[in-house]
């Protein structure tokens, strides 16, 4: 019999998962601080009042990382991904010396995919060239709408003609942009929506991320709610920017992501197939796999805390660690590929959570005879009522 560290492909024992392959790897890094906190925004993002501590947050983030390699020594990276709060506020060297540090920790390619979010209203088109010559690849701007009455409404510091100005910036910049596009929005009308749609849709950008307004709990929209557009409008926006976005040559490859030929974004396919990611920053979660087990791990909220843990080296700005039992696998892994459109391989599960497709077997069952999901084990595939209704097909896996 092999022993408990050796890979089989079968679960491994107490019900751990023995993995023949690891899967991808992508590095996350998040920059916490923004100008101002969205009233809608539920992520990790803090104010900074004064100067941006850069310096300080660069060095943790070196401890950060210099602690984090013996996890994933030797692996290659296949996407890094720069998210926030707004990591534009960083400088175009801070950037650089990131993307230095991750080359000389970790296996970095030199056709990997970097993604940097932006806000438009710290749009600088000499940072914008500043990033794109440290490495930076692909620029996701978060537009939410070209429409100044609803840019006030969602708390945002830019207008529309900064947005504009920053997607001609990002599209000279860089060879591949996202738009962040939000829709019922407060008080919005669905011609309001549909200005929005077309008007990013003018741009050309390979990529369009169409999101519907959510009140989060602990946000400022949650605890004193605006008034939004009713559900049955609501849902008519949702219809009408699918099919605008579709008719315009884009595909609707997951939920809220929109994409011309080869532009989708590797990163978050890597999250929906179950792969691999290595948070770096306050707040940041990681999903690592081994031969014998699958990890999760968060680092310290707060960017002060983390900033003081992580320079400390013994590893407590690492505040979760967990290991992933096999029921859990089998809801985290179907929470993630149901998003896509066209679904998963059957041997996918197999691969990325070393456990067999029987073990999901009575809950995909019970979602085909829902009429949630296709039938077979070839293909993991929401049905198309099963995508009009994610949130009850995935509940379905609910261990």
């Amino acid at each position: 019999m092999p022993g408990d560290d050796q890979p089989t492909g079968r679960p491994g024992v107490r019900g751990r998962p023995g993995l023949v392959a690891l899967p991808p790897l992508s590095v996350y890094i998040h920059v916490p601080w923004c100008v101002h906190k969205c009233p809608y925004c539920d992520f990790n993002s803090h104010e900074f009042k004064g100067t941006l501590p850069e310096a300080r947050y660069l060095q943790a983030l070196a401890a950060d990382l210099e602690q984090a390699v013996p996890d994933v020594w030797g692996r290659q990276v296949s996407t890094v991904f720069f998210g926030g709060g707004t990591p534009s506020l960083l400088s175009a060297e801070a950037i650089d010396h990131v993307l230095s540090l991750l080359r000389a920790y970790l296996n970095l390619p030199p056709d990997c995919e970097i993604t940097l979010e932006a806000n438009p209203g710290t749009a600088e088109s000499s940072r914008f060239q500043g990033y794109a010559q440290a490495g930076v690849n692909r620029i996701s701007l978060g537009i939410q709408s070209f429409d100044d009455t609803m840019l006030r409404r969602l708390g945002r510091i830019h207008d529309g003609a900064q947005a504009r100005a920053a997607i001609a910036m990002a599209c000279d910049a860089v060879p591949r942009v996202n738009l962040d596009l939000m829709f019922a929005l407060p008080q919005q009308t669905m011609a309001q929506c549909e200005a929005d749609v077309r008007e990013a849709l003018s741009f050309g950008t390979g990529h369009l991320s169409l999101y519907h307004l959510t009140l989060e709990p602990n946000t400022v929209f949650g605890k004193y709610p605006p008034p939004v557009p009713a559900d049955d409008l609501a849902a008519g926006m949702q219809d009408r920017v699918a099919e605008l976005a579709c008719a315009a040559g884009y595909e609707r490859y997951e939920v809220s992501a929109y994409a011309r030929p080869h532009q989708e974004c590797q990163h978050n396919l890597n999250y929906w197939r179950f792969g691999d990611y290595l948070g770096l920053g306050p707040g940041a979660h990681s999903k690592l796999s081994f031969q014998n087990r699958i990890t999760r791990q968060a680092r310290a909220r707060m960017p002060e805390a983390w900033m003081q843990r992580a320079a400390r080296g013994n590893g407590s700005h690492v505040v979760e660690r967990r290991e992933l039992s096999a029921a859990d696998l089998g809801f985290e892994f179907m929470l993630n590929a149901l998003r896509l459109r066209q679904g998963v391989d059957g041997g996918l599960f197999i691969e990325r959570t070393g456990l067999s497709l029987m073990s999901i077997l009575p809950a995909m069952q019970k979602a085909v005879e829902q009429g949630l999901l296709e039938p077979g084990l070839g293909r993991i595939q929401a049905t198309e009522r099963g995508w009009q209704f994610l949130n009850e097909l995935q509940m379905v896996f609910l261990p």
